[in-house]
């Protein structure tokens, strides 16, 4: 694997909040040096890459992934793809989000039991280019629960593995564990988008949530839960989840709870789902009045307060916002750390690390993925732009001139035109 010397660079480290003018030297998969201005000397073997004054940061990390959901305007669209080609487009959607600057992806549930698994080992093996990927299985809920879209006359398949008390979820997480998930997902409580389960309503039992996640403990995997409903966060802290989605509706005691917990738990807010259901719904038809009688701006407005105080509370939250749905296209993932900027008021550094530091932690490499440091896995994008200034830079392929992931190039930037470029840096 050769090293590479990349000079001439704005660095944002996602240690710091302001950055650099710098250089950085990578050797197989790892950073072995970071510098300010010109002080690394020329290494033997090193490939000079001048990054023409562009930004250098670390490679983006989905922590909110669903690959496996491949365009559906409903949930029981997904159960009606056939697995083969399910399969393949999901391995379509592997290299579709690295080439737009996510070298990492922490998955929030798999469509079908293996797609995820089979999908990660095809990319461990070097056989398909895709991010670094922890798999999970189907979503874990109950009858009635959300992914459960069965009606007593009728039957659909949905993205939920349902499974009724402790005995069958403990069969249920172990079923995963075996195929081999790197995750494990639960569904605590409903959602808008369920007609017979919404938002606050609680669907799991303290008793199945906490058995499951004691099942996965006990099988070395990490354990993530869909919780909207302030019990339904509630529950998940007390069981010890260890990533929590949504938590919309928390109330003071859960914040409370969460900010406790929260030298273990991350939080994800999802929140491209509600966003573009509540300001760009009308391309798959959703109009204002529909999405006001799902309730969807109040969940939106629930959704802002609370992630104001989890920001307050300093609570880690990772980017990843549901996409892969016809309103939340896959590509659009980045969207996320202009929403927090925006929506939430973090400033851009801050969203940022969201976007990678607070990631790598999700992924179970702290301090070692999404910054750069020396003894960092090199995960680096080169950037034609200054996503400080302007967030939506990261959205899309078009300004990555550089895509690294593991130390290897992915998008080489010296295929790419050259041009000088200059930022205000310390």
């Amino acid at each position: 694997m050769p090293a590479y010397h990349i000079k001439n660079v704005t660095i944002f480290d996602a240690i710091d909040d302001r950055p650099y003018q710098g250089e950085v030297l990578v050797d197989g998969n790892r950073i072995t040096k970071v510098a300010r201005q010109d002080a690394i000397t020329a290494e033997d073997g090193a490939e000079v890459i001048d990054g023409g004054g562009r930004f250098l940061m670390p490679g983006m990390v989905e922590g909110h992934c669903h690959l496996s959901f491949v365009g559906p305007a409903r949930n029981q669209d997904l159960g009606e793809i056939p697995p083969e080609e399910h399969l393949l487009r999901t391995m379509r959607n592997a290299t579709f989000i690295l080439d737009h600057g996510f070298t990492s992806c922490y998955s929030a549930a798999s469509a079908k039991l293996r797609i995820d698994v089979v999908v990660r080992q095809e990319i461990e093996d070097g056989y398909l280019k895709g991010p670094r990927y922890k798999a999970a299985g189907p979503e874990i809920t109950v009858t009635g629960g959300l992914g459960d879209e069965r009606k007593q006359h009728s039957s659909f398949e949905s993205f939920g593995m349902i499974a009724d008390g402790v005995d069958e979820i403990s069969r249920a997480v172990r079923i995963c564990c075996r195929e081999g998930v790197d995750n494990v997902k639960f569904n605590v409580s409903g959602d808008e988008f369920v007609g017979h389960a919404r938002a606050e309503i609680i669907s799991m039992t303290q008793e199945e949530l906490s058995q499951g996640v004691r099942i996965a403990h006990d099988w070395g995997k990490r354990v993530a839960c869909h919780s909207r409903a302030a019990e339904s966060v509630k529950r998940a802290v007390r069981a010890g989840v260890d990533c929590i989605y949504h938590c919309d509706f928390a109330d003071e005691e859960a914040l409370d709870m969460l900010e406790a917990a929260k030298d273990r738990v991350i939080v994800g807010p999802a929140f491209g789902l509600v966003h573009n259901s509540v300001f760009e719904g009308d391309v798959v038809g959703l109009t204002r009045e529909v999405a006001e009688r799902m309730g969807l701006p109040r969940k939106l407005e629930h959704t802002i307060a609370t992630y104001h105080e989890m920001r307050r509370r300093g609570m880690r939250v990772v980017v990843g916002g549901d996409y892969g749905f016809t309103i939340t296209p896959m590509g659009q993932n980045a969207r996320d750390i202009g929403h927090f900027v925006k929506f939430f008021g973090y400033s851009p550094a801050e969203a940022l690390k969201c976007a990678t530091a607070v990631g790598g932690d999700l992924m179970g490499h702290r301090g070692e993925l999404g910054v750069i440091r020396p003894g960092a896995l090199a995960d680096l994008l080169l950037v034609d732009g200054d996503p400080l200034a302007d967030q939506s830079v990261l959205v899309g392929p078009a300004h990555f001139t550089m895509i690294m992931k593991d130390g290897e190039m992915h998008r080489d930037p010296r295929s790419q035109p050259a041009r000088q470029h200059r930022f205000t840096a310390a």
